[in-house]
């Protein structure tokens, strides 16, 4: 399965920054406390796109730990440099296209991580034997995905506003069941955690934000739902209206994310 897809730098800033301002919840602080760190770990960090998770490794060991990731977006990559050298961090990052062989030797790593990219894997059965294939005999495997009822409100305001029916995403269609299978498969010992964070909006303008960060780029995986010639602009206009409407009735907007968290051991 390929997917057209390659999200901007912006739009995932713009996504981020809005999870941090109204979120309740901090995915970073969960995502470390799910994993068991240690000093003198070699981990590689699989789409690790501008960086973000390889700094929060970084700062979690305290340098002590040889740290490397790598993704297929150069400017993501670029910006992941930059923001590694302004750190002082060492940490070697590289161009690593995760439909294809790793340029990585087996037993190599005592953690993987691949955290929202997994789902975009074109063969889910090759690119997990990849990470398995690196990892060291008892290293683990970490990755995190959307569950199935990720961010409803979302997609509720979208099919009112359109009248159209939201096709399967990469993500929320694969992650707890292909995915999460495949690993189950192959690893001695699964094991799925799970977060929730609400997004609370007093007003729909950042609600609105969002959705136009998102549907920007996701409109490439959405397929006919965008088919015809109706401007995305007009699109955005018809939620934004839904989106109003209903933040003024309901006094703001929530929208919950939803996400799985899997570590599995080799």
């Amino acid at each position: 399965m390929k997917f057209d897809y390659e999200e901007t730098i912006e739009d995932l800033a713009t996504r981020i920054s809005i999870h941090d301002q109204y979120g309740s919840r901090d995915i970073d602080a969960w995502m470390l406390d799910t994993i068991d760190l240690q000093p003198g770990m070699r981990i590689f960090d699989v789409g690790c796109g501008s960086g973000k998770q390889l700094l929060a490794f970084h700062r979690a060991l305290g340098g002590q730990a040889q740290i490397e990731g790598g993704d297929v977006n150069q400017d993501l990559l670029d910006q992941a440099r930059q923001r590694v050298n302004a750190a002082g961090a060492d940490i070697k990052v590289i161009e690593l296209d995760f439909n294809k062989r790793f340029p990585l030797d087996d037993n190599s790593y005592d953690l993987v991580s691949c955290c929202f990219a997994i789902y975009y894997a074109e063969d889910i059965p090759f690119t997990i034997g990849e990470m398995h294939r690196i990892l060291k005999p008892g290293g683990k495997l970490f990755t995190t995905g959307p569950m199935p009822e990720n961010k409803q409100t979302f997609y509720d305001v979208i099919e009112e506003a359109t009248g159209r029916t939201i096709p399967p995403m990469p993500g929320s269609s694969r992650y707890a069941s292909e995915i999460l299978e495949t690993i189950r498969g192959k690893f001695s010992l699964t094991e799925l955690h799970r977060f929730e964070n609400p997004l609370r909006f007093a007003e729909a303008a950042p609600f609105i934000e969002y959705t136009r960060a998102s549907l920007s780029e996701d409109r490439k995986l959405w397929g006919a739902f965008f088919k015809d010639k109706e401007d995305f602009n007009e699109i955005m206009e018809k939620i934004s209206q839904v989106a109003q409407r209903r933040a003024g009735s309901d006094g703001g907007l929530v929208m919950t994310k939803v996400v799985g968290g899997i570590v599995a051991t080799k």
